[in-house]
């Protein structure tokens, strides 16, 4: 098949069919996995201003990144592109912020959509445009669109540059754990919330949406006797999370029917924690409601097919809070 031809079909089919023959959303594995690392033989050594990390605020996925770039000080270090909050029929797009308001464009490759670079790195790319992706401006290439990976390389990576040096949240004493954790709220609650939303059969909806608050009370319980998630430490854990947890009430509870609770009336613990990473210096300066709502309720037209978007922003986070410890017996 030509690029042309590649890029033709790609570019035809609607970004919102999402779903499989049996009902299942199946998430897309990441094409792009290099890594940014000093070792002597990597081919993406760290480098200030060597490399540009492409998000979207609405988005759970680059939020992550997000929030580690800014808690590691590389603002200055990374450069940023923001797309507009609709995911359109041919992929994100760039806008010009008195358009929308939050939008970065794109000045590294002055591209038109995110699509244009995917098929700048590989002109036969025939998977989805997602974001986060992190490009290398000397190399003219995609490194890694992977945010699971983006923020561990953000959190050790660029520290010779970083306000933060030192600081990790991904410690090698608590990795162990950090994974484990990862791993079962990834399945049932980062993505669970999705494979709910997206379910096109009733009995696949009901197995993930139940298994999303069976985990939900799983992490309520855990926040209930620890201040965070994991060795009583703030780590790359209460990060992930963080990115659903505050989407939850505002979208995915409503737009997604994840309806059985809310974090709001329903996980005290949750949401005592939730406040108090949002509190966190320069976190709050990452969450745009306006982004958020605006994108889910305007870009998945198979849910929501007039637009309409949900009042409501959810609880307000900002109230000061303090962890106590349970009483012990």
């Amino acid at each position: 098949m030509s690029t042309t031809a590649a890029s033709d079909d790609a570019a035809n089919k609607p970004v919102y069919k999402w779903e499989s023959k049996d009902g299942e959303f199946r998430r897309q594995v990441s094409s792009f996995r290099d890594f940014i690392s000093s070792a002597p033989d990597s081919p993406f050594p760290p480098e200030a201003n060597r490399y540009h990390l492409y998000v979207s605020l609405a988005c759970p996925w680059a939020h992550r990144t997000m929030i580690v770039r800014a808690l590691k000080g590389l603002e200055d270090v990374i450069g940023l592109s923001v797309v507009d909050y609709l995911l359109g029929e041919h992929s994100w797009k760039f806008s010009d912020p008195k358009d929308c308001p939050g939008a970065i464009p794109d000045t590294v490759n002055n591209a038109k959509y995110l699509s244009d670079l995917y098929y700048k790195a590989s002109p036969q790319f025939s998977g989805r445009f997602t974001v986060p992706v992190l490009w290398d401006k000397k190399k003219d290439t995609i490194v890694n669109n992977e945010s699971s990976e983006i923020i561990r390389m953000l959190n050790s990576e660029f520290d010779q540059w970083s306000s933060a040096p030192g600081v990790t949240y991904y410690p090698k004493d608590l990795a162990p754990q950090i994974d484990a954790i990862n791993e079962w709220i990834y399945n049932d609650i980062n993505n669970g919330v999705y494979k709910s939303g997206f379910a096109t059969a009733q009995d696949v909806y009901e197995k993930h949406v139940m298994q999303l608050f069976k985990s939900l009370d799983r992490v309520e319980q855990i926040l209930t006797e620890n201040e965070w998630l994991v060795g009583g430490r703030f780590t790359e854990a209460d990060i992930r999370l963080f990115t659903t947890i505050v989407r939850f009430d505002p979208v995915y509870h409503t737009h997604f029917k994840c309806n059985l609770k809310t974090i709001s009336h329903d996980y005290p613990a949750i949401l005592r924690w939730a406040r108090q990473v949002y509190q966190i210096p320069k976190i709050k300066e990452t969450v745009n409601m306006e982004h958020i709502k605006k994108h889910y309720f305007m870009s998945h037209i198979q849910i929501n097919p007039k637009q309409i978007v949900g009042v409501w922003n959810g609880p307000d986070l900002s109230v000061p809070v303090k962890f106590v410890p349970p009483a012990k017996h």
